[in-house]
C-alpha cells in the first residue's frame, strides 16, 4: 500500500514523471536522484504530505540540491513554516549550512523576514553566532534587513553584538549603514 500511495502522490505532484507501468511495485517509484529533487520541491513549497511520503522513500533530508541548499533552507527561506517542523521532525540538521555561502537556515529567515520560522530555529542546538564564508551571523543579516524582531529574538537567544565579518562590521554598523539609525543604536548599546 505505502509503495502504492507514493506512486500516487508522486505522480500527483509531477505529472510530467508518471510512475513507470510494469508489474512490480518497485518500478512505480522514481530514481533516488529523481526522490531527491522532489524533496527540494516539496520543501519550497511546503508539501508535508511529499517530505513524508519521500524521506520515508529514502530522500536524504540533509541533501543538497545542484544550487547547494538543502531541503531545511529551502522550506524557511521560502516561508513553509509547517515543512520547516516536518524537516526538523525527521531529522533535518538545522546547523547544516548551504553548499556555497555557508549560510544557515537562520540565516535565509533572516534575509526573508519570517518571525515564526526565526522562533522555531532558535529552538534548535544551532549556534546562534555561526559564520558563513564571509564571517556573517545570522544577526548581521537582521541587521541589514531592518529585521527588529529577529534581531531581538536573536539577541534573547544570546547573539554577540561584537562579531565583527572579513570585512570588519558588525551587526550595529551593517544597521548604521543601511540607515537603520534606532537599529544600530539599539545593537551599539548591547
Amino acid at each position: 500500500m505505502f509503495v502504492v500511495l507514493t506512486a500516487a502522490l508522486l505522480a500527483a505532484a509531477t505529472p510530467q514523471q508518471a510512475p513507470v507501468a510494469s508489474g512490480s511495485q518497485a518500478s512505480a517509484l522514481p530514481s533516488a536522484e529523481r526522490r531527491q529533487e522532489l524533496l527540494f520541491d516539496a520543501a519550497r513549497l511546503g508539501r508535508v504530505d511529499m517530505i513524508e511520503t519521500l524521506v520515508k522513500a529514502g530522500a536524504d533530508v540533509d541533501g543538497y540540491d545542484k544550487r547547494g541548499f538543502t531541503p531545511l533552507i529551502l522550506a524557511a527561506y521560502n516561508g513553509q513554516k509547517e515543512a520547516v517542523e516536518a524537516l526538523l521532525e525527521r531529522g533535518a540538521d538545522p546547523c547544516r549550512p548551504d553548499a556555497g555561502q555557508g549560510n544557515t537556515a537562520q540565516m535565509g529567515v533572516a534575509f526573508k523576514g519570517d518571525d515564526a520560522i526565526a522562533a522555531r530555529l532558535l529552538k534548535t542546538p544551532c549556534n546562534v553566532d555561526a559564520r558563513n564564508n564571509a564571517g556573517q551571523t545570522a544577526l548581521m543579516m537582521a541587521a541589514l534587513f531592518g529585521r527588529t524582531v529577529q534581531v531581538e529574538l536573536l539577541l534573547a537567544a544570546g547573539a554577540d553584538t561584537g562579531i565583527a565579518d572579513a570585512t570588519g562590521r558588525t551587526a550595529a554598523s551593517v544597521a548604521a549603514a543601511q540607515g537603520n539609525a534606532a537599529l544600530a543604536a539599539a545593537l551599539s548599546a548591547k
